[in-house]
C-alpha cells in the first residue's frame, strides 16, 4: 500500500527543524503574498521570523475563514465511552500503569449521557475511548453507534487505530469523521512517550489516516500533542501529512486540532512550551496554507483565550466537555483524561460566539452550510 510513510521517510527531523529556524522575513513576506501556499511556505509562517507579521496573518486568516465558512462556529460535545486502555503513554491520565478506576459505559449509561447532552441542544457528538481492544472493539463501537445515531446528526470518533475494513464497517453504520492524532512525528522520541501497547508502533499509527481515507470516510482529523516535542517541527510534519492526504484522498474533508498538554493524574508537564501567541501563529499558518481545513479548538484552552480565537480562523468548538466516562449524567469520580480549562456551559459559550457576531451552529454542518452558503459571507 502506498502511504504517507513514503513521503515522511524523505525528511529528517533535525533538518526540518533547522530549516524552519533559518527562515527569514523575506521568506515570510513571500509566503504571505503567495496565492497558493505550500508546506515550505508553512515553514516560514510558523518560524520565529513570522512573529512580527502576526497581525497580518490574523487578518488574512479571518478573511479566508469568513469567505469559506461564513461567520459560523460548529459546536460539539465529546462523550467518553471508556477510560480502559492497554497502552502506557507518559502524558495521559488513562495510561495502563495508572491505578485508576476503569469504566466502560453500558448501553443504559450511554443513553443517560445522551439525554443530558441533548438537553443542551448538541447535534454533533464525538465518541472517545481509551485504546483497549478486548473491551472497546469494533463490535462495541457498532452497538454504541446504534444507540447514539437516532439522537445526533453527526457522529465523529476518536478511538484506537483500526484496519481499513473496520473503518468501512463504521462508516457504513453512520460514522462521519475519524480523529487520529500522531501525538508526535519525532520517530526516535516517539518510543520514549509510548512505552507499551499497540500505540508504540509508530508507523502503524502514521499510516492510520491512509486506511481511513481508503475506507471512504467523509472526514479525517489530524493533530499533534503540543508540548511533547518542538511544536514547530511537529506541526510542519502534521501540515505535510494534511497536504499529502488532501492530494491523495481529495474527496475527503479534513480538520486539524491544537491540543496542548494539560495536567492529568500522574503526568508531568513537559518542557516544550508553546505560548498563546505562538498558538495563534500556528492556527493562522494552517488557515493560510489550507482554506478548506476545519480548525477545532477544545476546552483544554481557557475561556478568555477561546473567546479571542473565535474570529481568527476557528470553525469548530467543543463546549461543556466532560473527559471522564459518565461525566455528564453519572457524576461518578471516574478519572478524567485531562483537566479542562474552559468550564462554561454550552449555553454560555454559544452566547459569547453570538456576541462576537458569529452564529453558533448546533446542527449538522453540511446541511446547514448548503442552506446558508449565500448568507453571512
Amino acid at each position: 500500500m502506498k502511504s504517507f510513510k513514503d513521503t515522511f521517510d524523505q525528511y529528517r527531523w533535525e533538518d526540518v527543524q533547522a530549516s524552519i529556524l533559518a527562515k527569514t522575513s523575506k521568506e515570510v513576506e513571500s509566503a504571505l503574498a503567495a496565492t497558493h501556499r505550500t508546506p515550505e511556505d508553512f515553514k516560514a509562517l510558523i518560524s520565529p521570523a513570522a512573529l512580527p507579521y502576526l497581525e497580518q496573518m490574523a487578518q488574512l486568516s479571518h478573511q479566508l475563514t469568513k469567505k469559506r465558512f461564513g461567520k459560523t462556529i460548529q459546536l460539539f460535545a465529546p462523550i467518553y465511552l471508556s477510560n480502559e486502555c492497554n497502552n502506557i503513554c507518559t502524558y495521559c491520565g488513562f495510561s495502563l500503569d495508572h491505578k485508576i478506576k476503569r469504566k466502560t459505559l453500558t448501553a443504559a449509561e450511554i443513553l443517560q449521557e445522551i439525554n443530558v447532552i441533548k438537553q443542551h441542544g448538541f447535534n454533533h457528538i464525538l465518541l472517545v475511548t481509551g485504546e483497549s481492544n478486548h473491551t472497546v472493539h469494533v463490535d462495541y463501537f457498532i452497538k454504541a453507534i446504534e444507540i447514539i445515531k437516532p439522537h445526533f446528526a453527526n457522529i465523529s470518533i476518536e478511538v484506537q487505530p483500526l484496519s481499513q475494513d473496520e473503518y468501512e464497517q463504521l462508516q457504513h453504520c453512520g460514522v462521519y469523521s475519524v480523529l487520529v492524532y500522531q501525538e508526535t512525528y519525532h520517530k526516535e522520541k516517539y518510543k520514549d512517550y509510548h512505552l507499551k501497547g499497540k500505540k508504540s508502533n509508530f508507523y502503524y499509527r502514521l499510516e492510520t489516516p491512509d486506511r481511513i481515507g481508503l475506507a471512504g470516510m467523509h472526514k479525517i482529523g489530524l493533530a499533534v500533542l503540543l508540548g511533547l516535542e518542538d511544536w514547530r517541527t511537529d506541526s510542519f510534519f502534521c501540515a505535510l501529512h494534511l497536504d499529502y492526504l488532501q492530494k491523495t484522498y481529495w474527496q475527503t474533508k479534513y480538520s486539524v486540532a491544537f491540543p496542548r498538554i494539560r495536567p492529568a493524574e500522574g503526568v508531568d508537564i513537559s518542557d516544550y512550551h508553546i505560548s498563546d501567541k505562538e498558538l495563534v501563529q500556528l492556527m493562522c499558518a494552517y488557515r493560510l496554507m489550507n482554506e478548506d481545513v476545519e480548525i477545532s479548538i477544545s476546552t483544554r484552552e481557557s475561556e478568555l483565550f477561546r473567546n479571542h480565537l473565535i474570529k481568527l480562523g476557528t470553525t469548530t468548538m467543543s463546549a461543556g466537555s466532560k473527559t471522564n466516562p459518565g461525566g455528564y449524567s453519572l457524576d461518578e469520580e471516574s478519572l478524567e483524561q485531562f483537566e479542562i480549562s474552559d468550564e462554561r456551559t454550552p449555553e454560555e459559550v454559544a452566547t459569547v460566539i453570538a456576541a462576537n457576531g458569529y452564529e453558533p451552529v448546533w446542527k449538522d454542518w453540511d446541511t446547514h452550510f448548503n442552506m446558508h452558503h449565500h448568507v453571512n459571507i
